[in-house]
C-alpha cells in the first residue's frame, strides 16, 4: 500500500473519531485538535504521494512552498501531480474520496444535532454530486482551463483557504454544541463557506460543460 494511501485511511478514521467525540461531547480542545489533524493530514497525503512520485526529489519545504503559492517549484510539481493519475489510478480518487467523506462526515453531524439545517446538507451534496459527475471525464480539477476556474478550484490559494474555511466553520460549530457559544457567528461561517462551495461547483460545471 502506498503511503499515501495510508495516510488516507488514518485521515478517514480520524475524521470518524472526531465525530463520535462531537457526539459524546469531549473535550472541545482535544476534539478541535484532532480535527486540526486530519485537516493537516489531508496535505500529508497529497505530499507523500508527490514524494512517492519524485523519487523523494520533492522535499517538504518545496511542497510547503508550493502550497502557499510559490512559483519556484510550482511547474515541476504540476507535471507531477498530473503524471501521479497515470503511475497510481486509484490513488487521487482514493484522496478525493477522503475529502468528501471528512466532509460529509461534519454536516451530517450537525445536521443530526440541529445545529445546521438539513437543506444546507442538501445544498452541498448536491452540488458535489453534480459537480463531481461532469469532472469525471476531466479527472481532477487541477486540470482546468480557464482562469476563473483555477481561481476557485484548482490553485493551492483556493484550497486551502476552502480547508481553513472549512476547519474553522466545523470548530466553531463545535463551540456551538460542546460548550455553548453563540450559534450566529456558526450560521455566519457556514453561509460563507457553503458560498465558496457554490461558487467553486459553479465553475466546475462551467467548465464541464464549456469543455
Amino acid at each position: 500500500m502506498r503511503s499515501a494511501d495510508l495516510a488516507t485511511i488514518i485521515r478517514i478514521a480520524l475524521i470518524l473519531f472526531v465525530a463520535y467525540l462531537i457526539l459524546v461531547q469531549f473535550n472541545v480542545i482535544i476534539t478541535i485538535a484532532l480535527l486540526a489533524l486530519a485537516f493537516i493530514l489531508d496535505g500529508v497525503d497529497g505530499y507523500l504521494a508527490l514524494r512517492e512520485a519524485s523519487k523523494g526529489k520533492v522535499t517538504l519545504a518545496a511542497y510547503i512552498d508550493y502550497s502557499l503559492g510559490g512559483k519556484a517549484n510550482a511547474a515541476k510539481i504540476k507535471s507531477l501531480k498530473q503524471g501521479i493519475g497515470k503511475t497510481a489510478k486509484h490513488g487521487p480518487r482514493f484522496d478525493f474520496a477522503g475529502d468528501r467523506i471528512m466532509e460529509y462526515t461534519m454536516w451530517v453531524v450537525f445536521s443530526f444535532l440541529a445545529i445546521v439545517p438539513v437543506f444546507v446538507v442538501l445544498i452541498v451534496i448536491i452540488r458535489h454530486s453534480v459537480a463531481d459527475a461532469l469532472m469525471a471525464s476531466k479527472g481532477t480539477s487541477s486540470k482546468m482551463k480557464t482562469p476563473t476556474a483555477r481561481a476557485l478550484t484548482s490553485s493551492s490559494f483556493a484550497r486551502g483557504a476552502k480547508n481553513v474555511l472549512k476547519f474553522v466553520t466545523f470548530s466553531y460549530l463545535i463551540l456551538v454544541y460542546s460548550a455553548g457559544f453563540p450559534i450566529l457567528p456558526g450560521y455566519v461561517l457556514v453561509a460563507a463557506l457553503v458560498a465558496l462551495i457554490l461558487a467553486s461547483g459553479a465553475a466546475e460545471i462551467y467548465e464541464s460543460v464549456k469543455s
